[in-house]
């Protein structure tokens, strides 16, 4: 097969592609059916929302991201080979060896830009599951009057971001910031499960480090000012970072930050046991305005 015959199949296989891809967008442009439910109907937004729909995509568009990026080595390819085909044949070795070196380049590059696209969903997958585990332990809250909301989206100036979990009820406001970490090899003296909170850092298996921590705190300061913005009435908001998975040992010292530490197991006893703060009044307007931030999941 030469390099013309090798043109006609890449043609043939990128006007295949492209073709269903525009039947499935004209199907679903004119589709007739409607929906069951009103066009006003949204729902609360869920544990890890925002990472769901991103492994979402990547499930419905995956094949193609895998078929771009395996096109693009052999569009690299028939494109430096037809070149080379119109080069005097003196140059045409030279032309070849470009060529080898380029599909090399490019197939590599390809393979590791999908590659991490496929790493890059397997962690937002494992974040996604870890919020759903810190959920599920919120869950217990509600009985005893607890307003808990997921995924609250949220903007400082341009900037958008979202809180994991914001729990509400008389012990006061919480803002939970849930990180999900793969477990490793281990230093020596340390075990490959634990993780200790010294008050100021997190001392891994591997190292130490304040990951999550300020950020968590972060939030807590967003969260209070945008209250007091909305409602007039100044809030003390409390920071949490919550790893599930981990054996977790505080030992906090005279330098303790303002953000607390918890495996997820710990969270309903600790936040129902607080000294009341909030009346019910107060829990309700803080309430009503984080459901109108986090009822906007639409079919």
């Amino acid at each position: 097969m030469n390099w013309k015959q090798d043109l006609l199949v890449l043609a043939y296989m990128l006007l295949f592609c492209g073709s269903v891809a525009g039947m499935l967008w004209w199907q679903k442009r004119r589709r007739k059916t409607r929906l069951p439910f009103n066009e006003e109907f949204k729902l609360l937004r869920g544990p890890g929302e925002t990472q769901l729909k991103l492994v979402q995509e990547f499930s419905e568009d995956g094949v193609f991201w895998m078929l771009a990026a395996a096109f693009v080595p052999a569009v690299v390819a028939s494109v430096l080979l037809l070149g080379t085909a119109r080069l005097p044949t003196q140059f045409q070795v030279g032309g070849a060896a470009v060529t080898l070196v380029a599909s090399i380049v490019s197939f590599y590059l390809s393979a590791r830009w999908f590659s991490g696209k496929t790493k890059e969903i397997g962690n937002r997958y494992l974040g996604y599951f870890g919020e759903r585990v810190v959920a599920e332990h919120l869950d217990q809250l509600k009985a005893a009057g607890w307003r808990v909301f997921h995924d609250v989206p949220c903007e400082a100036g341009k900037a958008k971001f979202n809180i994991d979990h914001i729990a509400v009820g008389a012990g006061g406001v919480f803002v939970l910031e849930t990180k999900t970490r793969r477990k490793g090899s281990a230093r020596p003296g340390f075990d490959d499960h634990k993780v200790f909170f010294d008050g100021r850092s997190l001392v891994w298996p591997w190292g130490e480090d304040n990951h999550g921590l300020e950020q968590a705190e972060r939030n807590a300061v967003w969260l209070a000012d945008t209250l007091k913005s909305e409602l007039g009435e100044r809030f003390h908001v409390s920071p949490v970072l919550v790893l599930p998975g981990w054996w977790l040992e505080n030992k906090p010292s005279r330098e303790s930050r303002l953000c607390q530490v918890m495996n997820p197991k710990w969270l309903a006893e600790r936040l129902g046991k607080q000294r009341p703060v909030l009346d019910d009044r107060q829990i309700s307007s803080i309430s009503a305005k984080l459901e109108s931030r986090c009822r906007d999941v639409e079919y």
